[in-house]
């Protein structure tokens, strides 16, 4: 079987995150912070918010801009939470994420990839796991919070929580809506290597009774090419009976990610 390599760490982001509804309501809140809250109640508060479904179903838009090339896709997103990420772009290209599995194939050009996690891993220089890939999406922390393990501060408009021992291969921080307690960004830097990974969530939307991102805007650098992306959430719908067909046709040629 012929084999392809992709280099580009911008195709790896581009993956992961490309990788009977109700009407949603926009959030955009902004409230006021309290300095004498203490860390303890701003972990407990943010994690007593996170999102509490069982599959959710969506259409997410994607725009992207490398600096030289700009492109807008829409694609069908399903998720069981905790076990099943999958996304189809009209059948012609479809992923699927699992915490041991990071598959997808393209239909164009008859080309696959099936995997894990270990290649992004050592991309972004930290573990990188299923959960963490799915708290990206639902605006929620990449590391579980743990009072003990954080301190708070305020900055601006969001209260700060990063370690207390920082990793000694990158630096973490996780900006906290005042208003609503989940995240305004999420920020990874490994200056060693010059990378940077910034997540914003601009604008949230209340579907049922969950807050949910609707709006995300992303930065990725890694030494002198950097990537927007920005993603849209519309058509929410929750704990729906969903079906996630996957299957690799045969055939196709394998590509090598390095």
């Amino acid at each position: 079987m012929n084999s392809k390599y992709i280099k580009s760490p911008v195709f790896i982001i581009i993956l992961l995150l490309i990788t009977g509804c109700k009407s949603a309501k926009t959030i955009i809140a902004n409230g006021e912070l309290n300095s004498s809250l203490s860390t303890k109640q701003i972990v407990k508060e943010t994690n007593s918010k996170k999102s509490n479904f069982k599959t959710l179903a969506a259409r997410l838009k994607i725009e992207t801009n490398d600096g030289k090339k700009s492109q807008t896709v829409t694609v069908s997103m399903r998720m069981e939470k905790d076990k099943t990420i999958w996304l189809s772009k009209l059948g012609i290209v479809k992923a699927l994420i699992t915490p041991d599995r990071v598959a997808f194939y393209n239909t164009w050009d008859n080309t696959y990839f099936d995997g894990d996690f270990s290649y992004i891993s050592e991309l972004l220089g930290t573990e990188l796991d299923f959960k963490k890939v799915q708290n990206l999406l639902l605006g929620e922390a990449i590391l579980d919070l743990e009072p003990k393990e954080f301190t708070g501060d305020v900055n601006d408009k969001s209260y700060v929580l990063s370690p207390k021992k920082q990793d000694d291969l990158y630096e973490i921080f996780f900006l906290i809506n005042p208003s609503l307690f989940k995240l305004d960004s999420q920020q990874i830097s490994q200056e060693t290597e010059g990378r940077h990974l910034q997540i914003d969530y601009t604008a949230y939307q209340k579907v049922d009774k969950e807050t949910l991102p609707q709006i995300v805007d992303i930065v990725a650098v890694q030494k002198n090419e950097e990537l927007n992306i920005d993603l849209e959430f519309k058509s929410v719908a929750l704990n729906q009976k969903l079906k996630f067909p996957f299957r690799i046709p045969s055939g196709y040629d394998e590509i090598e990610l390095k």
